[in-house]
Protein backbone atom coordinates (compact mmCIF):
# COMPACT_ATOMS: atom_id res chain seq x y z
CA UNK A 1 0.00 0.00 0.00
CA UNK A 2 1.18 3.06 -0.69
CA UNK A 3 1.13 6.59 1.66
CA UNK A 4 1.54 9.96 1.98
CA UNK A 5 2.54 12.04 4.54
CA UNK A 6 1.27 15.83 4.45
CA UNK A 7 3.17 18.64 6.25
CA UNK A 8 1.49 19.33 9.51
CA UNK A 9 1.68 23.13 9.10
CA UNK A 10 -0.72 22.23 5.66
CA UNK A 11 -2.93 19.96 7.62
CA UNK A 12 -3.59 22.52 10.00
CA UNK A 13 -5.02 25.16 7.22
CA UNK A 14 -7.64 21.98 6.78
CA UNK A 15 -10.67 20.97 8.19
CA UNK A 16 -10.10 18.25 10.68
CA UNK A 17 -10.19 15.07 8.97
CA UNK A 18 -8.78 11.45 8.87
CA UNK A 19 -9.68 11.00 5.47
CA UNK A 20 -9.32 12.61 2.14
CA UNK A 21 -11.16 12.44 -1.48
CA UNK A 22 -8.42 11.86 -4.03
CA UNK A 23 -8.62 13.10 -8.06
CA UNK A 24 -6.18 13.25 -10.40
CA UNK A 25 -6.36 16.05 -12.71
CA UNK A 26 -3.80 16.28 -15.40
CA UNK A 27 -0.63 15.80 -13.83
CA UNK A 28 -1.73 17.36 -10.33
CA UNK A 29 -3.08 15.47 -6.91
CA UNK A 30 -6.17 16.94 -5.76
CA UNK A 31 -7.00 15.83 -1.82
CA UNK A 32 -10.28 17.37 -0.43
CA UNK A 33 -11.15 16.37 3.27
CA UNK A 34 -13.38 14.17 3.69
CA UNK A 35 -16.55 14.61 6.48
CA UNK A 36 -18.00 11.45 8.25
CA UNK A 37 -20.89 11.54 9.94
CA UNK A 38 -21.87 8.47 12.14
CA UNK A 39 -24.61 5.92 10.52
CA UNK A 40 -27.94 7.10 10.72
CA UNK A 41 -27.34 10.50 11.75
CA UNK A 42 -28.48 12.19 8.70
CA UNK A 43 -32.09 10.04 9.07
CA UNK A 44 -33.14 12.82 11.67
CA UNK A 45 -32.78 15.58 8.33
CA UNK A 46 -34.46 13.71 6.04
CA UNK A 47 -37.69 13.09 8.68
CA UNK A 48 -37.34 16.75 9.79
CA UNK A 49 -37.94 17.89 6.37
CA UNK A 50 -40.64 14.89 5.33
CA UNK A 51 -42.20 16.35 8.49
CA UNK A 52 -42.14 20.14 7.20
CA UNK A 53 -43.34 19.34 3.62
CA UNK A 54 -46.35 17.33 4.81
CA UNK A 55 -44.73 13.67 3.87
CA UNK A 56 -46.62 11.04 5.25
CA UNK A 57 -45.93 7.55 6.45
CA UNK A 58 -49.12 6.70 4.26
CA UNK A 59 -47.17 9.02 1.38
CA UNK A 60 -44.15 6.91 1.75
CA UNK A 61 -45.79 3.89 1.25
CA UNK A 62 -48.18 4.64 -1.48
CA UNK A 63 -44.88 5.95 -3.27
CA UNK A 64 -43.26 2.57 -2.56
CA UNK A 65 -45.87 0.50 -4.14
CA UNK A 66 -46.26 2.82 -7.20
CA UNK A 67 -42.41 2.40 -7.91
CA UNK A 68 -42.94 -1.60 -7.37
CA UNK A 69 -45.19 -1.87 -9.94
CA UNK A 70 -43.84 0.64 -12.18
CA UNK A 71 -40.69 -1.43 -11.86
CA UNK A 72 -42.75 -4.72 -13.12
Amino acid sequence: MNQITLPKKLLEKLPKSDYFDIKVRGDEVVLRPVKMTPAGSNLKDVREKMRSLGITEKDIDEAVKWAREKKR
